[in-house]
This record gives structure tokens, C-alpha cells and sequence, in this order.
């Protein structure tokens, strides 16, 4: 890699991206080569310019952040994610995690946190705000069970496996059931069999389940 880091931010509000290009121009080998203030406009920058670093909000018109980096990691494209957003709940930190996003800063934190994140990142590593910490301890806490194979896990089939990972993927019942060559009834069946094998209850659990356990499922 070049002395020079190039650096993409994209947030729909202008007086924060100029504050945070502000912040981020403070270091003399990072350079901010664009903005855009919607996801859309982030994806083609992105594409077009290959900066090592994209400072992401989450919450973006046309395109959430979270949607960028699937359709960039469709592209298999080199760029390492930040996302740099409100959202303090463990919800939306599992999600990044699960996309292998590498910094997860906190808007409130990012005077003190968004160029030792750019740093961390550009060298292989992941960084986090502090103040999420117990999330991420929550996050290997429940890694563990899965990693070990206990019995509520090992008790699913390699097509329910299956099906869980496709979920973790935000696929529909109709794609996972052409993606299996299943019919969706079948699909739903299973669906079914997961949540009364994982005790799992409510409309979204098994999303969110899928979501934490993603990285860790063989």
C-alpha cells in the first residue's frame, strides 16, 4: 500500500462531513478523495475509486450502509469498511460484525476515536468504541456454544444449517427455496424446526439469531 491513505466519507448531513473530513485531514497521510451524502452516490465512488477506507453512516437515503457493503462484497472489492453512526445497541453492532466490517465508531466518539480506527483498519485490525465493549464480550459469549457444538445447535440438519446461513444473508423464503431446490413450504417447514430446536420466539429472532451466529456456523 501507498504512504497515503484515501479515504471515502459518506453521511447525508454536510456540517458533519465537514467536521469529520476536518477531523480526519489532521493526519497528514490520510486523504478524504470524495463525499457523498447518500448510499447510492458511496457505491459508485466507491467502485470507481478504490479508496482503502469508506467511513459509513449506517442510516443513509437510497442506500443504508449496510447495504453498500453487500453489494460491495458482490463486487469483491478491497475497501475496508467504518461505519460511523448513533446506534449504540448490540442489534446493529452484531449486524456490522457479521458483514466483517473492521471499525464500528460512534458518532459522539469520533474526535477521539475515528483516526485511531482509519489506523487500526488500514494495518488488519478491527476497532470498536469503547463504551461497546460488553457487546462484543456478549458476542463471544454466545460464539462459544456454537463453536463447541452443543447439543441445541448440533441438533439442526445440514439443510437447516444451511437455511440458517441463507437467512443470515437476508434471503427470502422464496430465493432460499430456489437456492436449495426446495419448495417454499418446505422452506417454512424448516424454518419451523429451527426455531423449536434453538427455543427461539418471535417474528424476528431467527434474524437475529442468524445475524450473531453468522461468522461462526460451519
Amino acid at each position: 500500500m501507498s504512504s497515503e491513505i484515501r479515504v471515502l466519507i459518506a453521511d447525508d448531513h454536510p456540517i458533519f462531513r465537514h467536521g469529520l473530513r476536518q477531523l480526519i485531514e489532521k493526519d497528514p497521510c490520510v486523504r478524504v478523495i470524495a463525499e457523498a451524502d447518500n448510499g447510492e452516490t458511496a457505491l459508485a465512488i466507491l467502485i470507481a475509486q478504490l479508496p482503502e477506507i469508506a467511513v459509513l453512516d449506517v442510516d443513509m437515503p437510497k442506500m443504508d450502509g449496510f447495504e453498500v457493503v453487500r453489494r460491495l462484497k458482490k463486487q469483491a472489492l478491497s475497501t475496508q469498511i467504518i461505519f460511523l453512526t448513533m446506534h449504540k445497541d448490540e442489534m446493529h453492532l452484531n449486524e456490522a460484525l457479521s458483514l466483517e466490517v473492521k471499525g464500528y465508531v460512534i458518532k459522539d466518539s469520533a474526535a477521539t476515536d475515528i483516526s485511531n480506527c482509519i489506523k487500526a483498519v488500514v494495518d488488519g485490525k478491527s476497532y470498536v468504541s469503547a463504551e461497546l465493549t460488553t457487546y462484543l464480550l456478549n458476542r463471544g459469549r454466545r460464539s462459544a456454544p456454537v463453536a463447541q457444538g452443543q447439543p441445541r445447535v448440533s441438533n439442526l440438519t445440514s439443510t437447516e444449517y444451511q437455511i440458517l446461513k441463507l437467512i443470515a444473508e437476508y434471503k427470502t423464503n422464496r430465493e432460499i427455496a430456489e437456492a436449495l431446490f426446495i419448495s417454499v413450504r418446505t422452506v417454512e417447514n424448516h424454518r419451523a424446526n429451527i426455531c423449536s430446536k434453538l427455543d427461539i420466539h418471535g417474528a424476528h429472532a431467527l434474524m437475529k439469531f442468524a445475524l450473531n451466529h453468522k461468522a461462526e456456523l460451519p
